[in-house]
């Protein structure tokens, strides 16, 4: 390089100064695209965050929409305007308390939500885009805003008559209750107890901590979101199973029935929950039901195999889908594998009583029971019935029955439901206590074994000829039968909803 050809003094001060330039542009570059990022792309999810409380003081200072069951509200904004005391102009109150809970859920102004109020949220706030002609119409008219109303599929009768058996079971009992519409899928009750008052949640800020740290977890939807071994209701999928393969459902099980019967791969024999065999030792399907005989179905399952039993609990929603109801439920499971293996015989042999591997929600045995009523055809529930806008006129949302599988053929089903009503009705059914006066109610008991003290279910539709309901119970750790403590509840359910 000639001496022309150096850089001089200025322009080699220059060089560092170009690339800090360059630098600081890329970084300016940089924030004009993460500002535009933020209010293009993200704006809607930033505005909609929890913590959000310019939002969260928005949501307090207008009405907020409320939830109803058949003509009453469950959850309505309260006009706190006139209260020097109060911090908002609206104060969400759930005026039946704990009777809902678990359902509606609560919105509180710490920004947690739960329940109906949280997966309708953008709904019953206004924010919907469904709802921006409202919104338009409200501003040129100087009206306030309002959010939507949301109607839900809950008969106030049947709920309250669920949760009022189970305090007459026992006041401290844990456990839950669905009730189905049969051929709709529409959700008439839901209770999981213990429940809880959602106001206290909001008018006092430590109740929610002691709530959450409660052995008995009230805070939990049993119903949608705990899973039990279902016990002897599920021998009714079994039943299905067997007859959709070539079973009748009066044909003896030769020698299937014995008092105790071994274990394929060894083991303690399994016996039955009475003394002796099941009639004499070959006892139909049907008398199997009536009297839930736990050696003749265990032996039915292993006869079947693990494919047959697992297509069958499929049928009925077993390892399916999760369900939106629009919240979600747990998924209920009949495993087929196990750490990575094919099931062994005992664990077949165990599901076919409900026993085993096999657990399912409150929710999933309703929908087995409905399956059943509905000549086998088992639909989507759901809780949301339809959504009118704040001039009540105005439909925003409805959804209408949809059918979630074909589990069995209607004679199977008819079949079946036979067999059920002799557990209410026949001399030596072990579910009288789940008859409803004037009904025939096809019902199954269940008594399943866990840790501790057995769970106690019951599920059940009526009248049998006609359902209009079908229900699932379970009483946890209840230490009895199903017939004794979980159909009495059933029974109640159904009958506020029949009469």
């Amino acid at each position: 390089m000639t001496e022309d050809e150096k850089p001089t003094a200025a322009e080699r001060t220059n060089i560092p100064i170009r690339r800090i330039g360059y630098v600081v542009m890329a970084l300016f570059c940089a924030m004009l695209l993460n500002v535009n990022w933020l209010q293009a792309l993200r704006a809607e999810e930033l505005n909609n965050h929890r913590w959000n409380t310019m939002r969260l003081q928005d949501a307090f200072n207008q009405a907020r929409g409320p939830i109803m069951v058949g003509q009453e509200a469950i959850a309505v904004s309260e006009d706190t305007s006139e209260d020097e005391n109060a911090d908002w102009e609206y104060q969400r109150t759930y005026p039946q308390g704990d009777l809902y809970a678990h359902i509606v859920g609560y919105y509180s102004p710490a920004g947690q939500s739960t329940g109906i109020e949280f997966y309708e949220n953008t709904l019953l706030s206004g924010e919907d885009q469904r709802l921006a002609v409202s919104r338009f119409l409200d501003t040129i008219s100087g009206e306030e805003e309002q959010g939507a109303q949301v109607e839900l599929t809950l008969d106030p009768d049947a709920q309250q008559a669920a949760y009022d058996a189970f305090r007459q079971v026992n006041p401290n009992a844990n456990g839950a209750a669905v009730a189905i519409e049969p051929d709709t899928g529409r959700i008439l009750a839901s209770v999981s107890v213990p429940s809880f008052d959602p106001n206290q949640i909001l008018s006092e800020p430590e109740t929610y901590t002691e709530l959450n740290e409660n052995d008995n977890q009230p805070l939990l939807n049993r119903a949608f979101n705990e899973v039990y071994p279902p016990g002897s209701t599920f021998k009714i999928v079994t039943a299905a199973a067997a007859l959709e393969n070539g079973y009748s459902i009066d044909e003896p099980l030769s020698g299937m029935g014995p008092q105790a019967a071994p274990r394929p791969e060894g083991g303690a024999d399994l016996p039955n929950a009475f003394t002796g065999a099941c009639g004499d030792g070959s006892p139909s399907i049907a008398l199997s039901i009536e009297i839930s005989c736990n050696t003749s179905f265990a032996n039915l399952a292993l006869d079947l195999g693990a494919d047959a039993m697992t297509e069958q609990a499929e049928a009925f929603g077993f390892n399916g889908e999760q369900l939106e109801l629009p919240m979600p439920a747990a998924v209920s499971s009949y495993p087929d594998t196990m750490e990575g293996s094919p099931i062994g015989q005992n664990q077949v042999f165990d599901s076919g009583i409900g026993q085993g591997l096999v657990q399912a929600t409150p929710l999933q045995m309703a929908m087995v029971a409905a399956g059943v009523a509905n000549d086998g055809r088992v639909m989507r529930p759901y809780l949301v019935d339809r959504v009118v806008a704040p001039d009540l006129t105005t439909q925003i949302e409805a959804n209408s029955p949809e059918l979630l599988s074909e589990a069995m053929s209607p004679d199977t089903a008819n079949a079946i439901t036979d067999a059920m009503v002799q557990v209410t009705q026949g001399a030596n059914g072990s579910g009288p206590g789940g008859a409803v006066p004037g009904y025939e109610v096809a019902g199954k008991t269940g008594t399943a074994e866990n840790a501790g003290p057995t769970h106690n279910w019951f599920i059940s539709f009526a009248p049998a000829d006609d359902p209009q309901i079908a229900v699932a119970v379970v009483v946890e750790n209840g230490g009895g039968s199903g017939g004794s403590l979980a159909a009495p509840v059933a029974a109640q359910i159904m009958e506020a909803v029949l009469e």
